[in-house]
């Protein structure tokens, strides 16, 4: 086996971060130009690899090394390449160039097993409203009608992008992939979070995985002159929506024990001029959590606010629903071990929930799945300066090979997946504290290279 070429690597991380480059970090939204520039030049980089290229009805691409056996159903790895509006360098990108480097060190290797990276589309929600696009269409979720609703006006809808890109919309469904398509699936991610890095705990171990309730709330007034339109005449949107804004907070504050949390992340005014009374206002919010109930109380909580406000200021409001999905429950007996572990070894842990939004969400309903995420620290902010910090990859690509050099030259690629034990495969003081990999259960790695690791267990 080849050992890790850290040039390499540095040197696809550092290519795919000047597509869409800016003064206050990268924009490279999906289905854009810089979208399709980054994945082409990148494309062009792993030609040695001779991998075999096929891209889904959708636009995500799937590079396939064969393996003996070719009716075996393959292991993927990979991750995006698309970004958030001033992102970082390494969301997303880690996991394509970590699945791309382990193909190189498994060169000279004989697999009895297909392997695929794919590199899914759209996985951010910047551009359309709907995050995970490219993954859900794989996992049978939505449509693209569905993903085009969250479009601002005038704005390039879903459907338009597909169309540009060169996909059908209308053929959709030839993206979707059977449960049992893949063996497995693994990701290497950063970590997106920071609860561990403040408390300075080195485990976290998860209970539950959180999932977006995203919806727009619309406050219809009237447009009036600022000059000539007495106080008690208006209708002011904006008025009506700052409102909205303090009552889905305290909605969320109200659940924050049970782990429930909202965010009014865009508000949109028009006609947006400063001596004009707003004659409508949208929020678009996010509410999150594990607790369906809670979710489900704070979502009451918000509708009633709606209600009232609208009645108080004889005023039009709505709500458009985008997406709701439901939160994912993991596994207790495995978290327990987990317990056990880090108790015996004197490391300092944490139970805690997580409320990631990733491709691997909706793949972990097609097969088993497990993550190993890598914190940056600062990629996970937009304005981000990610260059300041040394991202440890080559670590973290070496944990994600282990799977495929279990046995003896990679004969057989599944026999990591079945035992029912978990078992702890390295110590390292200089980076990870401890790596783990569950085999039989699905298991997510949520982890720091400097000294923090989450991990994420699905039920199996």
């Amino acid at each position: 086996m080849q050992a890790i070429n850290k040039e390499r690597v540095a040197g696809l991380l550092q290519g795919l971060a000047q597509f869409g480059k800016t003064e206050h970090g990268i924009t490279r939204l999906a289905y854009t130009a810089e979208d399709k520039a980054a994945q082409e030049w990148l494309l062009k980089q792993i030609q040695d690899l001779q991998l075999k290229l096929s891209v889904d009805a959708v636009g995500n691409v799937f590079l396939r090394r064969e393996g003996k056996n070719t009716d075996l159903a393959p292991v993927a790895m990979g991750s995006h390449i698309d970004t958030v509006v001033q992102g970082g360098a390494y969301d997303g990108t880690v996991g394509v160039v970590g699945a791309l480097e382990v193909l190189y060190m498994l060169q000279d290797e004989e697999l009895e097993r297909p392997i695929e990276v794919i590199i899914f589309r759209a996985e951010e929600s910047s551009r359309f409203g709907f995050a995970t696009i490219g993954s859900k269409l794989m996992a049978g979720v939505g449509d693209p009608d569905k993903f085009s609703g969250a479009a601002k006006e005038g704005a390039v809808t879903f459907k338009e992008a597909l169309t540009e890109w060169g996909c059908d919309p209308a053929a959709y469904k030839q993206a979707r992939k059977a449960a049992g398509c893949f063996k497995s699936f693994w990701e290497i991610h950063i970590e997106q979070g920071k609860v561990l890095e403040e408390t300075g705990e080195r485990i976290g171990i998860v209970h539950n995985i959180a999932a977006p309730t995203r919806f727009k709330i619309i406050v219809e007034g009237i447009a009036d002159h600022s000059g000539a339109t007495p106080m008690g005449f208006r209708k002011d949107a904006l008025v009506s929506a700052a409102r909205l804004v303090i009552a889905i907070e305290e909605a969320a504050t109200n659940e924050a024990e049970s782990g429930t949390v909202a965010t009014v992340g865009v508000l949109d005014v028009e006609p947006s001029s400063i001596n004009v009374v707003p004659g409508k206002a949208t929020l678009w919010v996010d509410l999150r959590g594990v607790d369906e109930e809670s979710i489900n109380c704070a979502l009451s909580d918000i509708r009633d606010a709606v209600s009232e406000i609208a009645k108080n200021d004889s005023i039009t409001i709505t709500m458009d629903m985008l997406t709701a999905d439901n939160p994912v429950a993991l596994s207790e007996e495995l978290a327990a071990k987990l317990d056990v572990i880090c108790a015996a070894k004197g490391i300092a842990y944490r139970h805690m929930d997580i409320a990631p939004a990733a491709g691997l969400f909706h793949l972990a309903r097609q097969c088993s799945a497990q993550e190993k995420a890598d914190n940056t620290k600062q990629d996970h902010h937009a304005h981000c300066a990610d260059h300041e910090y040394n991202l440890d990859l080559p670590q973290g690509i070496g944990d994600l090979i282990f799977p495929f050099r279990r046995k003896s030259h990679c004969s057989d690629l599944s026999v990591i997946h079945n035992r029912d034990i978990i078992t702890i495969i390295s110590i390292s003081l200089n980076h990870y504290i401890f790596i783990i990999i569950s085999l039989r259960p699905k298991i997510l790695i949520h982890g720091d290279f400097t000294d923090t690791i989450v991990i994420f267990i699905f039920n199996g």
